[in-house]
């Protein structure tokens, strides 16, 4: 029997993989068409998810004021926390199950978007916090069956989770990132206005941006799923590794980032490069949605758990943060050095994809080169090139270890194993950039 081009078959391994997505619309003007999709989706009280700066926007008065001309009754909630936690996710369950609202709008970047879903999810079907919760930090119970409507407009052009099942915060009592993952949390319809974008900060669009690079870079390289032991259908995890169509979505998303990412952070007024960032963005979401990431996204999570006294630009408030794009590009050099051993050619296109000069770059020279290249990407943005410049020193890198290692939906992800001792010498070389 033939196989998918570039994905032959083992032993044992999955001949299937599964293709899922939430209905799209994008383009100028999108956000207009809010009110009428609520209705089509028959929503008539909607839970309006958001956070307070976005709250104070022209363009969400705007947004909502289509809801309300729909014959939408609305209820705002506007404390969605940047880079939420399982306290700020328990507010808005709360909330959500008070109001028993009918269907849900979240208008934002990633993490108003993941409250929603949160929201939605504990009010459609009541349950211990943990229950959802993957394992081994929750019960990794399975959502036992379809949620109300969500129709996720993003600000940013970042996180994708307006096309992923992906639900992610920081879990505080073990000061790092875990999340909830099931086809049954992905938002109903993505609705996708890149005219969002023209006002956000540089250093924004920058971490937002190197997110979009991460999604699309670790799908890319993921563990590929002929690799993964075969599942009957229902049981396919949403991580199911690289194949052939997120592979399609992710090359697309990492030639437009090459060429865009950094013309987007260093020039406010350049409206194409912006636009294109955010069709990235929903290409890297749809990618990593039926892929997985993998290693720099599970280390990111100890990184911004752990934060003490780091305060970026661009972000309101006084807390301390890093933000989650930051978090994750900071380790993604040290983490494809490593990696791209697993295939090194994959690996070598990845970077030119990006941009990068790779003639010289043979079999034992690729990772070296995509993570010289990362490092670049990253000096042109302006943005910390390593993990001291963020407040981290060597006395850390136990912790960050500790709170990596319960991310083993992310770590089996990667293309190599990866072990305690593993992360120990990854960690250690993201402290200092090459």
């Amino acid at each position: 029997m033939a196989c998918c081009q570039g994905y032959p078959f083992v032993d044992g391994g999955d001949r299937v993989f599964e293709v899922d997505t939430s209905r799209i619309a994008y383009g100028s003007g999108a956000m207009q068409e809010l009110g009428t999709n609520a209705r089509l989706l028959g929503m008539r009280r909607v839970a309006l998810f958001t956070d307070a700066g976005v709250a104070e926007l022209a363009g969400f008065e705007r947004a909502k004021a289509t809801l309300v001309q729909a014959g939408c009754d609305v209820a705002v909630y506007d404390r969605s926390r940047v880079e939420p936690t399982n306290e700020s996710f328990a507010d808005a369950i709360a909330f959500a199950q008070s109001l028993r609202p009918d269907g849900y709008v979240s208008i934002g970047g990633g993490s108003s978007i993941d409250t929603a879903k949160a929201a939605n999810l504990y009010a459609s079907h009541p349950a211990e916090f943990l229950a959802y919760v993957n394992a081994p930090v929750g019960e990794g119970r399975a959502v036992p069956g379809p949620l109300a409507p969500h129709i996720a407009c993003p600000t940013t052009a970042g996180t994708g989770s307006e096309c992923t099942g992906m639900t992610i915060f920081d879990h505080l009592p073990i000061s790092a990132k875990t999340g909830i993952a099931s086809r049954f949390i992905r938002p109903t319809l993505a609705l996708i206005d890149p005219d969002w974008t023209s006002t956000l900060p540089a250093n924004v669009v920058a971490c937002a941006g190197f997110d979009v690079l991460a999604h699309a870079l670790e799908s890319y390289t993921a563990l590929p799923y002929t690799q993964r032991a075969a599942a009957q259908p229902g049981k396919r995890p949403l991580s199911q590794g690289a194949n052939p169509f997120s592979d399609l979505a992710c090359v697309e998303a990492l030639r437009i980032l090459g060429t865009n990412l950094v013309r987007a952070v260093n020039d406010p007024a350049d409206d194409a490069a912006r636009e294109r960032m955010m069709f990235a963005a929903m290409l890297a979401g749809i990618g990593f949605g039926n892929s997985g990431v993998h290693a720099p996204h599970a280390m990111a999570y100890a990184v911004a758990g752990l934060v003490r006294d780091f305060h970026p630009n661009g972000y309101p408030g006084h807390e301390a943060m890093i933000p989650h794009g930051m978090s994750v590009i900071l380790n993604a050099p040290a983490a494809f050095a490593f990696l791209a051993s697993s295939n090194p050619a994959r690996h070598r296109a990845a970077a030119e994809y990006l941009g990068a000069d790779v003639r010289d770059a043979g079999p034992r020279k690729a990772g070296a080169v995509l993570a010289a290249h990362l490092t670049e990407l990253m000096r042109a943005a302006g943005i910390p090139r390593d993990l001291r410049s963020v407040g981290y020193t060597a006395a850390d890198i136990d912790a960050l270890v500790a709170g990596t290692l319960p991310q083993q939906r992310l770590l089996k992800n990667a293309p190599r194993a990866i072990d305690a001792a593993t992360l120990h010498a990854l960690f250690t070389a993201a402290l200092k950039a090459a």
